[in-house]
């Protein structure tokens, strides 16, 4: 939704867009817009003076096209005899489109913007626009349109003495969409928040920017096609708005909140690596959860006591092809040492198998959450599985190190797990290689299957990490992402509540504990619910270790549990956060967002 504030005497028009909080926090800088299709130019501002100038560079960029193009069409023309030469012949009329030309000749003045960009601007809105049109025809002609476009800008030259903003500059991302890879990739120090008009607050890109403290909002409808690079703006990760040209009242107002938000976060950075225990002795882990090696800094800042989940899917996936055992085990034993005298738990390979670089899907699967993924894929695969655990167990020589199975539905993908760890282990032995010999080995509890036969499950493995993300998404059936049914995506649903239960029962009739790795680990409204179920750990993102650490120290563990008793008898999903919440109010309620 989009708000417009009446501006101030000599000052642009303050404009508010309204989308979904995704990640607490606020940032204070310039835009950067990045749409989707072709690569986004350098941009830098220019004077009135300059104007003229950057119109005849465009100029001048569409002659060059124009002629190439030619020259295409003609040697293709040559080559084949055929039509096909007419595509070339299409792209220049795109270029003859004088509501495009005008529209870029005026965006120069407007925007007194460098050509190349107001060009890419311009057309990205064209883009985008069709994009949404119904008729796939339609649609499927944007790859013409960016292919002319790209050449276009492959033609302007780049005289001048100037500064464009580049990913070296402090500022706020406007997106149409980032994938989880672009949010783990980009550069924290840079990348101050970001806007995007697609996701959800439950999307794997909205859970690693609350892992890694970056403010995020998504929803933000038209965003990529109205907003303007380098704008002033406010991005409001708490309650969801960016706020373009903001007014003096405005940005003090927030400044005003930063410091104060600031001041909590000193205070729980004094707690740091203190004891999480309960005021009435009840002592829980909190470790942190992981994807980059690059973390590990931050992670040990945080005062985590170890790594509850290092997700391998980017080191495993990044590349054109999968490390092999050394350069994995390179890594691994990297993590394990700087972590120690700490545990890191590596979990093998959670991935579907569309996204294998040694064995892409041909077809794509109808339903891949319900598909080949996770453990699955690993155990179809054993020569790619026995490298990640022989690198693993490599890596257990140099500090405390554990394995765990993703998306375990019964006792015979447990069994079949475990016997290729023995399997490496043997062969390591014969090899005279080091290695832990009593290498802990857990499993996810992600699926409702696995929840219900923890007391199977249990007698097998050394312990449990309850996945909350899939677990509620495959109890409830809601995929998180889905915004027609992310209204039914509730981490207290009565089902969920007690399949956690029982899962946690089970392992304490069995003698091995039970950690949450999932978004609910770090929900500081639901630490009391999961505190009197009886977890033992909570691993969390780098950012929120102080945080839900404060919070274990502010609870009482009987109070907690004679409250999740409660919960377990409700039977409505907003009875049991409102019971939960209620603890949290009661005992750090300055700590809630």
């Amino acid at each position: 939704m989009l708000r417009q504030n009446m501006p101030q005497s000599g000052s642009e028009q303050e404009i508010i867009y309204e989308g979904i909080p995704a990640s607490p926090g606020i940032a204070i800088a310039p835009v950067h817009v990045s749409a989707r299709g072709f690569a986004a130019p350098d941009i830098y501002e220019i004077n009135v003076t300059e104007v003229e100038g950057e119109q005849a560079r465009f100029m001048q960029a569409l002659d060059i096209t124009k002629r190439q193009l030619v020259e295409l069409q003609s040697r293709l023309e040559d080559l084949s005899g055929n039509n096909e030469s007419g595509i070339f012949e299409a792209h220049a009329m795109i270029l003859e489109d004088r509501a495009v030309v005008d529209r870029v000749i005026q965006a120069i003045g407007r925007r007194q913007q460098n050509a190349e960009y107001a060009f890419y601007a311009v057309m990205q809105n064209f883009l985008e626009a069709m994009r949404r049109i119904p008729d796939p025809y339609l649609r499927e002609r944007t790859a013409d349109i960016e292919d002319v476009a790209q050449r276009v800008l492959r033609n302007f030259s780049t005289e001048g003495d100037v500064r464009p903003l580049g990913p070296e500059d402090q500022h706020v991302l406007v997106a149409y969409d980032l994938a989880p890879s672009d949010t783990a990739s980009m550069n924290r120090r840079h990348v101050l928040g970001f806007a995007t008009e697609q996701g959800s607050v439950n999307s794997h890109t909205a859970i690693l920017a609350r892992s890694f403290g970056i403010p995020a909002v998504v929803g933000l409808d038209g965003a990529v096609i109205d907003i303007i690079a380098l704008t002033p703006s406010i991005l409001d990760g708490y309650t969801g708005k960016l706020i373009l040209h903001p007014a003096p009242e405005t940005l003090e107002r927030y400044r005003s909140l930063m410091l104060a938000k600031e001041k909590v976060r000193s205070s729980l950075d004094a707690m740091r690596g203190a004891a999480t225990e309960t005021v009435d002795g009840r002592s829980l882990t909190v470790s942190a959860n992981i994807e980059l090696v690059d973390e590990l800094a931050l992670v040990k800042r945080s005062g985590a006591k170890g790594i509850g989940l290092y997700r391998t899917e980017f080191l495993l996936l990044n590349g054109e092809e999968m490390p092999d055992e050394k350069q994995q085990a390179e890594v691994y034993t990297r993590v394990a040492r700087e972590m120690a005298p700490h545990t890191v738990i590596i979990r093998t390979l959670d991935a579907g198998g569309d996204k294998l670089p040694v064995e892409p899907l041909t077809d794509p699967e109808p339903n891949p959450f319900l598909g080949w993924r996770g453990i699955r894929v690993s155990l179809a695969r054993p020569a790619m599985f026995r490298e990640q655990i022989r690198a693993v167990l490599r890596a257990s020589a140099f500090g405390k190190v554990a394995l765990m199975f993703p998306m375990i539905s019964g006792i015979s993908e447990v069994t079949r797990s475990k016997e290729m760890v023995k399997r490496c282990m043997d062969e390591l032995e014969k090899e005279a290689v080091p290695f832990d010999h009593h290498l802990p080995v857990g499993i996810m509890i992600e699926v409702p299957a696995a929840a219900i036969c923890a007391d199977l499950l249990a007698p097998e493995v050394d312990f449990f990490s309850i996945g909350t993300n899939d677990l509620i998404q495959y109890t409830v059936a809601a995929d998180r992402v889905n915004p027609h049914v992310a209204e039914l995506y509730r981490p207290t649903h009565p089902g969920v509540i007690r399949l956690i239960k029982r899962t946690i029962d089970a392992a304490t009739d069995n003698g091995i504990w039970t950690g949450v790795c999932g978004e609910m680990a770090g929900d500081i409204r639901l630490t009391p619910l999961l505190l009197g179920l009886g977890v033992e750990e909570l691993s969390v993102g780098p950012q929120q270790v102080p945080r839900v650490g404060q919070v274990i120290r502010s609870l009482s563990h009987a109070e907690c549990a004679a409250m999740a008793d409660e919960a377990l008898r409700l039977s409505r999903s907003q009875d049991i956060l409102e019971l939960s919440m209620s603890l949290a109010r009661k005992h750090y309620a300055n700590l809630l967002d």
